[in-house]
């Protein structure tokens, strides 16, 4: 009976007294075909030895229909082949997660076009983390354990519960059958015939005239671990989407400014970068000659700190602790406790952080006061002398609107600018507003003179000005590190170690039997193996031979078809 119909009889009760479970095709006792698509057989199938799986239900609930189609082999292929087809569209361009700082509503269609923008929209720009993908892969787990479990456990009861006498239609419907007569007593025979076949490696046990000898069977099991291994990969590979599990960023460290890596409690310090450039001389062949700048090495000085307190207060400084210090190459990360930062890329522009300009009358000169303004950070509210001055707006990447506004054209600070509101002794009670840009080719670029006397009615009477280039903090360098922990590696690891043992199991062992029995001076010798005929019917042969009964190995082969036995 094929694996994948419906049983054809209701009664199973076989000859021998043994009431087998409905759908049953061998009987679990004897080995006698139940139905009559089996009796049709001239060799009969023995995948399970008979024994009907739970997706052979005759009528089958939502339950079972559900599990009937998990439990398809097909369908998992299909599964398989849809989620390598997803797999291959993630990979016509890049994902997002492979940059630094992009929209990817605008970049797709800016580097790819109109093919690109339908790529983002349709999500396949972060596929590997998109539902369809991740219920794709939860699918094939589902029809792995499914399909396991449907095969796994009428395989065991089959073999668990293996009887030694065997019906004669069950032995002459295997594929290696020997047929002949001996002179001894079936039992005689049978007792000198067991120590042959255990010098084998087989598991001989018997029952008088009748004799069953097994060996390998745990590499039945070699799929079945495999799937084990396979499950274990899977969720250990949806387990990298849980929080805490899994992270892989790219992140900007500028030069002696510690940076909170994001999700954990680390702060990282780029407390100097180095950077070797190639000469002409030493300069790649392919390179030579066409004027590039390519660096021969570059190094990142990291120092790893531990948050203790005031890590998520704003209003307090962080109480940082030194755990690690490791200078960072590329294939050379620093790595703590599985946090590990690998060096991806530079950047030599320096970056302005800070400036502490002093309030000064215009026309006089008189300094009243210095203030310290943060770039990324700025104050509400600052203090220089008898002057205040609150901060009424800020822009990292200052520019004009098509109505002649100010505008933030992007989050980077590429023009910072900071629009304050400055109350004090000669001036106005409502205060003046003051635009101050602390980039000098900025002021030159937007005139920032002409702006403040336009905001004041006039040439304003205060300014902000730095009178030192000690009161200028920049970074000189930004390094771009990547930042990675993976808590489920393991678990991935031991899953493909597991799947390598099931298909050890699987592809280099063999699961043989072989059966006999002795009626009135007649031996019939029926044997199977799940692969490797070849080597079984060696083996027989060999054994045959031993108990000077020659036969040709090419013989053993049942192609006779049926014959009507009848007990």
């Amino acid at each position: 009976m094929s694996q994948g119909s419906k049983p054809l009889i209701q009664n199973t009760k076989c000859d021998c007294g043994h009431q087998n479970p409905t759908g049953t095709v061998l009987c679990e006792a004897c080995g006698k075909p139940l139905t009559e698509e089996a009796e049709a057989q001239p060799i009969l199938e023995m995948r399970y030895d008979g024994v009907a799986r739970r997706s052979q239900k005759e009528n089958p609930g939502i339950i079972d229909r559900v599990w009937n189609f998990f439990s398809s082999v097909k369908v998992a292929i299909y599964l398989i082949l849809l989620t390598l087809i997803g797999s291959s569209l993630g990979t016509i361009f890049p994902q997002e997660s492979t940059f630094l700082n992009i929209d990817p509503s605008v970049y797709y269609k800016e580097e790819y076009g109109q093919l690109g923008h339908i790529y983002y929209l349709l999500g396949l720009s972060h596929t590997y983390t998109s539902w369809w993908f991740v219920l794709l892969l939860v699918m094939i787990g589902a029809s792995l354990v499914i399909c396991s479990l449907d095969r796994v456990l009428p395989l065991y009861k089959a073999l668990s519960r293996q009887r030694i006498p065997k019906h004669m239609s069950f032995l002459t419907r295997q594929k290696v059958v020997y047929q002949g007569q001996v002179e001894e007593d079936g039992a005689d025979w049978v007792e000198r015939v067991k120590p042959i076949i255990k010098k084998k490696g087989y598991r001989v046990r018997t029952d008088g005239g009748t004799l069953l000898a097994e060996k390998q069977r745990f590499s039945r099991w070699g799929p079945y671990v495999l799937h084990i291994g396979l499950i274990i990969f899977l969720l250990a590979v949806l387990g990298r989407n849980l929080p805490g599990l899994h992270m892989d960023e790219h992140m900007a460290f500028p030069q002696d400014e510690p940076v909170r890596i994001k999700n954990t409690s680390y702060y990282l310090l780029n407390d100097g970068f180095k950077v070797e450039f190639y000469t002409e001389d030493d300069m790649p062949e392919e390179f030579k000659g066409k004027n590039k700048v390519l660096p021969k090495e570059f190094q990142t000085q990291a120092i790893l700190y531990m948050c203790e307190a005031n890590c998520d207060d704003l209003g307090k400084e962080p109480e940082l602790v030194e755990v690690m210090r490791h200078n960072i190459e590329v294939n050379h990360p620093l790595n703590y406790k599985g946090l590990k930062a690998y060096q991806f890329d530079y950047d030599l522009t320096p970056i302005l952080r800070s400036v502490s300009p002093v309030l000064v009358d215009s026309k006089s000169g008189k300094e009243y006061g210095k203030i310290t303004l943060s770039i990324d950070d700025p104050q509400r509210e600052y203090q220089a002398g008898e002057y205040t001055l609150t901060l009424t707006q800020s822009f990292t990447d200052f520019g004009l609107g098509d109505n002649g506004k100010p505008v933030n054209l992007s989050p980077n600070p590429n023009a910072p600018a900071f629009l304050f509101l400055i109350k004090g002794p000669e001036l106005p009670k409502e205060g003046i507003q003051y635009f101050y840009f602390p980039k000098q080719i900025d002021k030159e670029r937007f005139n920032q003179e002409a702006i403040n006397a336009q905001l004041a009615g006039g040439e304003a009477l205060v300014q902000l000005d730095v009178l030192s280039m000690d009161d200028v903090d920049f970074s000189e360098s930004t390094t771009y590190l990547n930042i990675r922990v993976d808590k489920a590696m393991p678990f991935i690891w031991i899953g493909c170690f597991i799947g390598m043992i099931g298909l050890i199991m699987g592809f280099y062992f063999t699961h043989r039997r072989i059966w006999l029995r002795i009626d009135d001076g007649t031996l019939t010798l029926g044997a199977h193996t799940n692969k490797n005929w070849f080597g079984i019917r060696k083996e027989v042969s060999a054994i045959l031979k031993q108990m000077n009964i020659e036969v040709d190995e090419k013989s053993l082969e049942n192609n006779r078809g049926t014959k009507d036995e009848s007990n």
